[in-house]
């Protein structure tokens, strides 16, 4: 009989790529995790894994054994789900992973809706990268998280997590007001889709979603190009963030010069108002913005969602964080309806 605990192990192996990120992701040691994996192979009676220089990696066998692994763990969710869904009221703690935007905007309101509905729950915020949810959902650091992606860095297929969209909206270029990157061309892309489309038209995106479509390199060049001298502010390093704002410049024709890394769209717009560059922010951070600073609108998207283990969405606390977030978005959209990624 196969240990499910030891095909837990394999899994974040092919996922992870080392025994030693295995481990420090699940509080082992290195060795407890080899000799675990070892008891497994023998348990499956054929080779899973093979040195490969300083690494080691699954054999077909192994991988063929991670699939089942992840069905198994479906499954096993599903069960905890329906359990959970036996009980009286929805109480205990839960684990909430978000990206820094929607931790001051969607988040604070799906709490509020929590605390109203379901006072016994215990929500646990804690900050994270998109890129690095599935990892933390899967170690069990996480319950349930907000993730996002951009035009220019999909979503990577992960079969250990299941998504509900939530939300889609533009992304804005912000530049200085009074700065280089208001040449001619600059000012022109401001009034083809700028700053006061966005003040008069409040959070359009929030109430009409629309089709996440990546713009042309010429459409992006024209737009872009009056700020690719100037410095940048882009997030950190390794985040989706920093990908689409690389990628979303080369697309236009040039090389980002990055001054600035942060993660807070607010302090985007902030080193932006100060003259330290140009960045590009979402429209639901994008409002209120601080005087000086310009807002082109882009024909690039980010799309949010809410997280979760495959298999769980049917319980009872993930599921109400699920509306709740839902609800806070309607809220934010001034309007009745849902606002769904239609991708």
């Amino acid at each position: 009989m196969l240990d499910v605990r030891r095909l837990h192990l394999l899994r974040e192996l092919d996922r992870r790529g080392t025994i030693a990120a295995v481990a420090e992701a699940l509080t082992f040691t290195a060795s407890a995790v080899s000799q675990q994996l070892g008891v497994l192979e023998r348990e499956a009676g054929v080779p899973l894994l093979e040195r490969s220089g300083r690494r080691v990696i699954l054999t077909p066998a192994g991988r063929s054994l991670v699939a089942h692994a992840d069905a198994v763990l479906n499954r096993l969710e599903q069960a905890a789900a329906e359990l959970a869904g036996a009980r009286d009221g929805i109480g205990g703690p839960l684990r909430i992973g978000t990206f820094p935007s929607g931790g001051h905007t969607i988040v604070p309101a799906a709490l509020a809706e929590l605390a109203r509905r379901h006072p016994a729950l215990e929500p646990m915020v804690r900050e994270i990268d998109s890129a690095r949810v599935s990892d933390g959902l899967r170690a069990g650091e996480l319950d349930v998280a907000l993730v996002h992606d951009y035009d220019f860095v999909p979503a990577t297929p992960d079969t250990t997590v299941d998504e509900v969209p939530l939300l889609e909206e533009p992304m804005y270029l912000v530049s200085h007001a009074g700065g280089e990157a208001m040449s001619a061309g600059g000012a022109e892309a401001m009034r083809a889709g700028g700053a006061e489309a966005l003040r008069t038209g409040g959070t359009e995106a929030l109430r009409t979603g629309g089709t996440a479509k990546s713009g042309s390199g010429d459409t992006l060049a024209a737009l872009l190009g009056p700020c690719a001298e100037v410095p940048w502010i882009t997030a950190r390093d390794g985040t989706t963030g920093h990908a689409m704002a690389v990628r979303a410049c080369q697309a236009a024709g040039f090389q980002p010069r990055i001054r600035h890394q942060v993660n807070d769209f607010r302090t985007v717009l902030a080193l932006v108002a100060a003259g330290q560059g140009a960045g590009f922010v979402p429209e639901m951070a994008a409002v209120p913005s601080p005087a000086g600073v310009m807002l082109t609108k882009l024909p690039l998207f980010r799309r949010s969602k809410v997280a979760f283990r495959a298999g769980g969405g049917a319980h009872p606390a993930i599921a109400a964080f699920v509306a709740a977030a839902t609800t806070a978005v309607d809220v934010m959209a001034g309007s009745g309806g849902r606002v769904r990624n239609p991708a």
